[in-house]
């Protein structure tokens, strides 16, 4: 009789160990997934200059879309790797830009004709894909920890071990949810 309460206290905490450990299992998705997106927002921002200076050349009346461009990059790349809600408004106003940026060439038929243009902006087009499975990846992650996070009884075990939700990786501007079209060929 004495070891019917020992049994049952071994079992809560081997169903506490488990919860623990799906709790970190989560958390651990939800960063590396993170990680992608960051990754993709990298090789956007390291291709910007390339694109910006192209631009230019051919452009050379369009310095405030070149300004500010350059100037959401850099704003965007400030943002604390941690910060997604920060990061998702930066990501969204420099797709914007981006957006004009590439509306700008629509008045440069040879900008349009150059290789090195049109390389970049088949490389920006298969980045923007990228990201956008990448963010679909991190919300999904994000999802499945806030899930247990919420959920009872792990919520009891995410509470005492400081588990938090994470924020979804949103786009402010509900056309930015559209994969660009930045194929002008």
């Amino acid at each position: 009789m004495e070891l019917l309460p020992l049994v049952g206290i071994a079992v809560l905490v081997g169903y506490g160990i488990i919860i623990y450990n799906g709790l970190v299992k989560a958390r651990q998705m939800a960063n590396e997934a993170w990680s992608g997106i960051d990754i993709q927002l990298k090789r956007r921002a390291n291709l910007i200059p390339n694109l910006v200076e192209t631009v230019k050349a051919y452009a050379t009346h369009e310095n405030d879309t070149f300004s500010e461009v350059t100037q959401l990059r850099n704003q965007a790349q400030a943002v604390a790797p941690t910060d997604i809600e920060g990061r998702s408004i930066a990501e969204s106003l420099l797709g914007q830009a981006l957006g004009r940026l590439m509306v700008v060439s629509e008045a440069y038929p040879d900008l349009k004709a150059s290789e090195n243009f049109q390389g970049l902006q088949n490389s920006l087009e298969d980045l923007e894909t990228e990201i956008q499975m990448s963010r679909r990846y991190y919300n999904g992650a994000a999802r499945d920890l806030n899930i247990r996070v919420e959920s009872f009884p792990s919520n009891l075990v995410a509470k005492q071990f400081n588990f938090n939700q994470m924020d979804y990786f949103e786009l402010e501007n509900p056309q930015d949810k559209e994969v660009p079209d930045v194929n002008f060929g």
